[in-house]
């Protein structure tokens, strides 16, 4: 199995998303890190963050899309 860091976005869950942003925080908060480097990953994380939300909204269409169809099959 690949590494995490080896795998593309695409490919990652969401929760190894939000560990990566949790690891990308904690770098950001140490105050030994340039100004260069917290931009950077500043600029990192808000793309993880643009990733998962719209992986979180493709995940709540689905689930209202089954819901619609539970309920026309209750009829």
């Amino acid at each position: 199995m690949a590494d995490d860091k080896e795998r593309s976005p695409q490919e990652r869950t969401i929760e190894e998303i939000l560990e990566e942003l949790e690891a990308i925080i904690a770098k950001m908060e140490d105050r030994n890190s340039s100004l260069e480097e917290t931009f950077s990953l500043y600029e990192k994380g808000m793309g993880l963050v643009k990733d998962c939300n719209s992986r979180i909204e493709l995940v709540e269409k689905k689930i209202r899309i089954l819901a619609e169809e539970g309920q026309e099959n209750d009829d």
